[in-house]
């Protein structure tokens, strides 16, 4: 028997997807155009200029492609690598190892750097690995949602521009919760998901790539393996004086994308940055006040929009993020990999990214965790958040 969905309310504080504005909520719900339609199109570079702005670029192919994050890993892989080229991939958690594995199988012979999860990648072994063999590319996460590590850039960049390589990079979980700035830092091509700091209903995958890229793409040798994310094909669809048809766009997905852009927009992307930066020290302060340990030792190179903590001793995992989400409507997210059951992932993403929800994490925390035994210093995780938020 049929019934009407009817799901519940929560509040989304996990590693994504995060709360989605009301306002690309309602754009979802706009009457369908058509995609060949000239006030479509005008949606279309309207949506991309807002893409260069939160990518921090004035790349001309800055498109959303149609499929979540991973299509834009997999958009970037099979446009840039033919069988043969070699890829140079930095591995510190889960989507790094994924990084390396779209690229294996878009033809490459990968070679890997590697660091501990919670830790980023040290430059000198990419260095060390970049002179040994003429590599095609060198690929990295800016934001690793395994782990919460924010990885600095521009070093590694540099040594992608010395060694002849394209440098690309994983902006899924940065992109609108921290400065990507691609023109600066020298990325090359750059993949992204709407569902996390974007505040959009997963769907889209933004990219963006240079110039240098895009003249690889458009001079290979060999055919692009996907016919459905041949950017060859795709960009005379997203520019050009003329549109050619690919295939249908996803186009309430699109309306919700602009609208989510245009709400950073509004709020001004350095406001939006300062938000992201300032709850998450809250909420990683209260952490630490409340006796646990973050996972990424430096504070350097720890995700404001994403923070990581270890699990204490004797807390069952499964019976905290339970009692959250029945007592509190709060999903927050487990460990994946070899940190699965020892850490918990707690998202304050785009629209989730309110003080409402620091207090409100860390009240329930409070709460669960005493019942369940564990000792500390009741109201000190509030009381160290709230010494940050106090602050303007």
């Amino acid at each position: 028997m049929y019934k009407e969905l009817n799901p519940p309310v929560r509040i989304l504080m996990g590693p994504g997807p995060s709360d989605a504005h009301p306002k690309t909520l309602q754009a979802q719900a706009l009457p369908l155009i058509g995609h060949m339609d000239p006030a479509f199109v005008q949606v279309m570079n309207e949506v991309a200029d807002l893409l260069r702005e939160v990518f921090g670029t004035k790349n001309k192919l800055t498109l959303p492609m149609s499929g979540t994050g991973s299509a834009g890993m997999e958009t970037l892989m099979v446009n840039l690598i033919e069988p043969g080229d070699k890829a140079l991939i930095c591995i510190n958690g889960l989507f790094g190892q994924r990084m390396a594995d779209s690229a294996g199988r878009s033809g490459a012979e990968v070679t890997v750097v590697e660091a501990p999860w919670g830790e980023a990648i040290d430059p000198a072994q990419v260095a060390e690995a970049a002179a040994k063999d003429k590599f095609k590319l060198i690929g990295i996460v800016h934001a690793e949602t395994s782990t919460g590590v924010k990885q600095p850039l521009e070093e590694i960049s540099k040594i992608a521009e010395d060694n002849g390589a394209l440098f690309v990079v994983d902006c899924v979980t940065s992109i609108g919760g921290v400065p990507i700035q691609a023109d600066q830092v020298g990325i090359d091509a750059a993949f992204a998901g709407t569902q996390k700091c974007l505040s959009a209903p997963p769907g889209l995958a933004p990219a963006t790539f240079n110039e240098r890229a895009v003249d690889v793409i458009m001079n290979r040798k060999t055919k692009i393996q996907s016919w459905y994310l041949d950017l060859q094909m795709i960009a005379k669809y997203w520019g050009g004086t003329k549109r050619a048809y690919h295939h249908t766009a996803p186009i309430s997905s699109i309306f919700a994308l602009h609208a989510a852009l245009g709400v950073i927009h509004q709020e001004g992307l350095e406001n939006v940055f300062a938000r992201h930066a300032r709850l998450g020290k809250a909420l990683q302060d209260g952490l630490e006040a409340m006796g646990m340990e973050l996972l990424v030792r430096n504070p350097d190179h720890r995700l404001p929009d994403l923070t990581t903590v270890r699990i204490p001793e004797g807390i069952d995992d499964l019976a905290v993020r339970s009692r959250l989400l029945k007592d509190y409507s709060i999903e927050i997210g487990g460990g994946l990999g070899v940190l699965g059951g020892k850490i918990w992932r707690i998202g304050l993403m785009g629209h989730s990214c309110r003080e409402r929800n620091v207090v409100l994490v860390l009240g329930a925390l409070e709460t669960i965790l005493s019942d369940l035994g564990y000792k500390f210093d009741k109201g000190a995780g509030l009381a160290a958040a709230q010494k940050v938020l106090a602050q303007e």
